[in-house]
């Protein structure tokens, strides 16, 4: 099942400094530049980062998709503050993008 625009405009609305691109259905979250997560059958889902864990220790970890690396389950997307200093703590754990040739 793809995910809905409308959940989308929802979750970035919640956090002013996301953006997302449109992959195959669903929607891949990019914080500072970084992939922080994605929306996958509207649900939000961030990466396992040391920091995600230890905000969320109860998080149900999922695979979004088949053949997609474990995540973690954002269930709380309403709460804008608890969003902005999730992305704000794994933005230093996660790796620079990539330089395009």
């Amino acid at each position: 099942m793809a995910s809905s625009k409308e959940y989308l405009d929802f979750v970035l609305e919640q956090c002013s400094s996301l953006s997302a691109r449109a992959m195959m259905g669903e929607y891949v979250l990019y914080f500072g530049g970084k992939v922080v997560g994605g929306i996958y059958d509207n649900r939000l889902f961030v990466k396992p980062t040391p920091s995600a864990i230890v905000l969320m220790p109860e998080a149900t970890r999922e695979l979004p998709y088949e053949g997609a690396k474990e995540m973690l389950l954002v269930e709380d997307i309403e709460d804008r503050d608890f969003l902005k200093k999730l992305f704000e703590a794994m933005y230093e754990e996660l790796p620079e993008p990539k330089k395009k040739k």
